[in-house]
């Protein structure tokens, strides 16, 4: 789901960074807020496996990837506020460091993937607390709407010049949409189901004994 540079209109990019600014800002906080000897390392850890999972881009028809993210996880074992900026920061890393995502396109890559999947997941999460694949349930639902935000920002921007040669992402809303949801539905959203599922149980298991 990583968009890279030139796939965006400079409208959609100013938008982005426009509504993700304020809301990069008030996360800090939050996370200020939060960090101290104990919450670290688990969030510093987590933020990791994050990274690591976010790099294996399997390509998929309609010009773009997918991978799990662990938006979800991260925001149900501390806050989705934490979930968004952990993210967005492995997010700007990969962009700066790999290529993995572009500058231009941070914000609406931090919007979609950290900002929707941490909120989602979250809210979904505590509606079925009680439920034994709450998790799972969560962090399959938490990617899905980040891949509905991707493939509809991806898929708004086909803009051709005289030559007929397309000046931002060529491929439009009936391509974008079953293309990236259709496989976050089907695939992606499972492994980053099963992912969440595991690994929240390990945690609470380690915090009760």
């Amino acid at each position: 789901m990583h968009i890279p540079d030139g796939y965006l209109s400079p409208a959609t990019v100013i938008a982005s960074y426009t509504l993700a600014i304020p809301l990069w800002i008030y996360g800090f906080k939050k996370l200020k807020q939060t960090l101290n000897e104990e919450t670290l390392p688990l969030i510093g850890g987590l933020s990791a496996l994050s990274f690591i999972i976010m790099m294996f881009n399997i390509p998929i028809p309609g010009g773009t990837s997918g991978h799990a993210i662990g938006a979800t996880l991260i925001a149900i074992l501390f806050n989705p506020w934490i979930g968004f900026i952990s993210v967005s920061l492995v997010l700007l890393i990969q962009s700066l460091i790999f290529g993995d995502g572009g500058i231009s396109a941070l914000a609406v890559n931090s919007l979609g993937m950290a900002f929707i999947g941490s909120f989602v997941g979250y809210y979904v999460f505590n509606f079925l607390k009680n439920k034994k694949f709450a998790p799972f349930i969560a962090g399959w639902s938490g990617i899905v709407a980040s891949s509905v935000f991707i493939s509809i920002a991806l898929g708004i921007q086909p803009y051709w010049n005289e030559a007929g040669k397309p000046l931002y992402f060529p491929f439009d809303l009936a391509t974008t949409i079953p293309a990236l949801v259709g496989s976050h539905m089907l695939f992606f959203g499972i492994v980053e189901g099963i992912f969440t599922q595991l690994i929240y149980n390990y945690s609470k298991k380690e915090n009760n004994e």
